[in-house]
């Protein structure tokens, strides 16, 4: 399965063609089993709406996800711009190379821009965040949402998530499991950031990817190539536990 903080719009058809079973997606959101599904748990409309109004009056850009679309505010692409360039340091041909490989994200938020936003169906918010403590937001929702920062290293030190309280990973896949008759000792995860920790408390064996967090890769019961060597095949092909 695949197992993501992305909201379903995100997972594009050429993941899905690889053959997955289902999808836990939005941190554990929602999940589906084929065709079928069997979870899903969106924020209530109110306090999406309170949050938007938090946002704008803090000059915080963001993205709201949900099953039906992904829907940014007016300027979210310009602070992608500008956070990617701190995350390179300024360096003018990293800061290109990123924003384009990133552009796949702008032309699917502007695929659902003349599409009516459904504030009861949103799975989480994420916000580009360079500049408002990230901590202050944190204050502010935490006590009544799931809180995760810094998910995307390149939106800026004080971006983050914020999701539905008891909507993670590892819930997630303890329902999976339950459903499909099966145990923790089953189940095999590959994983690269924080937000993949919990995932990781709920499977038997954890790879980290080269890629992965420092805190990750500690947590993990092998660390592989990274994302661009092709660490899952590498370790799918050199370890005896997945004899194929």
């Amino acid at each position: 399965m695949v197992c993501t903080g992305r909201s379903k719009p995100e997972i594009l058809p050429e993941i899905m063609a690889i053959g997955f079973d289902g999808i836990i997606g939005a941190g554990g959101g929602f999940i589906s089993i084929g065709e079928d599904i069997i979870h899903h748990h969106t924020m209530p409309e109110a306090d999406v709406r309170e949050i938007i109004q938090f946002f704008k009056a803090n000059e915080i850009e963001y993205y709201l996800e949900s099953n039906s679309g992904l829907f940014g505010s007016d300027n979210y692409s310009e602070k992608i711009t500008e956070t990617i360039a701190e995350y390179t340091n300024r360096n003018l041909a990293e800061t290109i190379s990123l924003r384009e490989k990133f552009s796949w994200f702008d032309q699917l938020i502007a695929s659902f821009a003349n599409q009516p936003i459904d504030y009861a169906d949103v799975n989480k918010i994420s916000f580009i965040n360079n500049r408002f403590a990230y901590q202050s937001i944190a204050d502010k929702f935490g006590h009544q949402f799931e809180m995760f920062n810094m998910t995307v290293p390149f939106f800026g030190k004080e971006s983050g998530e914020i999701a539905v309280k008891g909507n993670d990973k590892e819930t997630a896949i303890t329902i999976v499991l339950d459903k499909l008759g099966l145990t923790k000792a089953d189940a095999i995860s590959f994983g690269d950031a924080n937000n993949d920790l919990a995932m990781f408390r709920a499977c038997g064996y954890n790879i980290a990817m080269g890629n992965g967090t420092e805190e990750l890769k500690a947590a993990a019961d092998e660390v592989t190539s990274d994302v661009d060597h092709d660490g899952i095949a590498v370790s799918l092909e050199a370890n005896q536990y997945f004899k194929m």
